[in-house]
This record gives C-alpha cells, structure tokens and sequence, in this order.
C-alpha cells in the first residue's frame, strides 16, 4: 500500500463539491485557505467532485505528495 495507515496524523472528509480538475498544488491551497489546515502534516484529505463516482485523496508522505483518484465503474457510493 502506498499510504502507511499507521502514520496518519488524521483523515479528513472534505465536505461539499471541489473542481476535481485541481491537480496537487490546487487541492493544497484549499486545504490550506478554505480549512486553514497543514497539508504537510501527514493527514489523508478525501475530495469529492459533483459526480457521485469520483474522488480524490491528497498526502504528503514526507518527501513529496500523492494523488489519488478513484472512479466507480458500477453505479455510485451514496
């Protein structure tokens, strides 16, 4: 797995409809003006779009971040 879960500081849902057409730098920044949170702190952040079967997931790993997207093929979560 690339994300130890053991080393999480914290996951945080993201509540509402982000534009999943942001890429690192964009998710970040609303981490950081819209939340006033620390995108480095080693916390999973959970994006979802206006579709119900894409989200994404932001971390920082120490060294760098990860992006994570996620589509369901069959039908959506609700």
């Amino acid at each position: 797995m690339l994300i130890d879960m053991r080393q999480l500081h914290g996951i945080y849902i993201v509540c509402g409809k982000t534009d999943l057409r942001r890429g690192i730098d964009g998710l970040a920044n609303v981490v950081t003006h819209q939340f006033e949170l620390d995108p480095y702190n080693k916390a999973l952040y959970l994006f979802c779009g206006t579709r119900k079967d894409r989200f994404k997931a932001l971390y920082w790993d120490g060294d760098g971040f990860i992006l994570l997207y996620k589509r369901i093929e069959d039908g959506r979560i609700q």
